[in-house]
């Protein structure tokens, strides 16, 4: 039965149009990486999965996410759910959502707003090499085989859910499985031929992190699904661990090339806001700290490793998002505490606290997501590949997909009138 609290309703609607402007910022984070030719194509990826994935949200989506458990064994082996939902068949006004103050529908628009920006994220690795066509085609199946199953198995009552496994806001669900289909795209795609010659607009990449970095508080605070103080916990955790991320990195960034980069510390805060997500309404303010540092020098490094590696991660998809998000599910094995979070709320104590297994199982289903997200990542662009080509041509990677793919450019060139000083008589 839904017992309406409209104080949490409204904040939840609220949390939902801030996780939804979170996609026109990562819209605008990436279009400012990319060079002048590109930027459109890169935008329009993220731009199309606000229609697309609503679309399929609303005509199963949402039902295989959320319907069903594991434990009444209504759903697929825990894996994923049911169509009982489908088309959002049988929801009212007042069938009431897995916290019965708000109604069904606001968790399903709140949720949505998740399914919108993962596979968004995976987007900025294979940059200027993908066709529209097989991007379409991968948005699709890659929601169905790889971000529904987890949803269900980590907050739809799943696998995961019934084994003890703990994700506040999207450590699994969202950056390590995205950040890992990044290392799988670009393994399968090969580099670009034609590199960008770095970021055509930093102004806009600074735009976009103060989008995501706004929209991020909605992410965490929101997924507690009330107003309450893990609430408060998990919007000064997600604020620490972004400053002190953005800090570290800077700072790291700076002896290592011998200057402050401003694109360094907007990187450095989306890595800390990555690798708070799964802990956020777990641990501390303290832990939020250590978490943001840790996070900003480990996924440094790992784009460092990257580029040694000679991986062509354009925007650093998986050093951010796939690393971050994994280092965040462990920390919270470490970290968590009913202190601040009580048990009888969904809180545990983590190895700090005396709970081993609960570490261990952190560590297992970061493994497992891992390899899921890489293998079906992997399979679905060679099959894809099979029915319509996924990389652009050559010569349409020297125009730029904005004007080969799209028929549009972002930017009007002008040419510029010579003025001559008139002479005197």
């Amino acid at each position: 039965m839904l017992h309406l609290d409209t104080g949490n309703t409204a904040f939840m609607l609220l949390c939902a149009s801030l996780v939804m402007l979170m996609t026109p910022g990562l819209a605008f984070f990436y279009g400012g990486l990319v060079g002048r030719k590109n930027v459109l194509a890169i935008m329009m990826q993220s731009f199309v999965s606000m229609g697309w994935t609503t679309v399929l949200w609303w005509a199963f989506g949402f039902s295989l996410c959320f319907s069903g458990d594991q434990k009444s064994g209504t759903d697929f082996y825990g894996i994923i759910g049911n169509l009982h939902w489908a088309g959002l068949r049988g929801i009212t006004l007042t069938t009431p959502s897995p916290n019965d103050t708000i109604p069904m529908l606001v968790f399903c628009a709140y949720q949505m707003m998740f399914a919108i920006i993962t596979p968004a994220l995976i987007t900025g690795a294979f940059t200027n090499r993908i066709t529209f066509k097989a991007y379409m085609l991968f948005l699709t199946a890659w929601l169905v085989l790889v971000y529904f199953p987890f949803v269900h198995m980590v907050w739809g009552g799943g696998l995961l859910a019934e084994w003890g496994v703990k994700d506040f806001a999207g450590g699994i669900v969202v950056h390590n499985i995205a950040g890992i289909a990044a290392l799988a795209s670009i393994l399968y795609v090969g580099k670009r031929k034609v590199l960008d010659r770095g970021p055509h607009s930093i102004p806009l990449v600074a735009l976009g992190t103060g989008l995501l970095w706004f929209g991020w508080y909605g992410f965490n605070a929101g997924s507690e699904f009330r107003v309450d103080g893990t609430t408060a916990v998990a919007f000064i955790n997600t604020d620490l661990a972004a400053s002190f991320a953005a800090i570290s990195w800077l700072c790291v960034d700076w002896m290592v090339g011998k200057k402050p980069k401003f694109l360094g510390l907007l990187t450095g805060a989306v890595a800390g806001l990555a690798t708070i997500t799964p802990a956020a309404g777990y641990v501390s303010p303290v832990t939020a700290v250590i978490i943001g540092l840790t996070a900003g020098i480990v996924c440094y490094y790992a784009c460092a490793l990257k580029n040694k590696l000679g991986w062509d991660d354009a925007l650093d998809v998986w050093g951010v998002h796939g690393v971050g998000g994994f280092l965040g599910i462990v920390m919270l094995g470490v970290f968590a505490s009913t202190a601040w979070n009580p048990a009888a709320n969904g809180g545990v104590n983590g190895l700090i606290a005396g709970d081993s297994s609960f570490f261990l199982k952190q560590l297992a289903a970061g493994l497992f997501s891992s390899a899921w997200a890489f293998v079906f990542t992997y399979g679905m662009l060679w099959i894809i590949d099979r029915i319509t080509v996924v990389r652009v041509e050559d010569a349409h990677e020297e125009l730029g997909l904005d004007e080969a793919i799209h028929g549009e450019t972002a930017y009007v060139e002008v040419d510029v009138a010579v003025v001559r000083p008139v002479q005197p008589l």
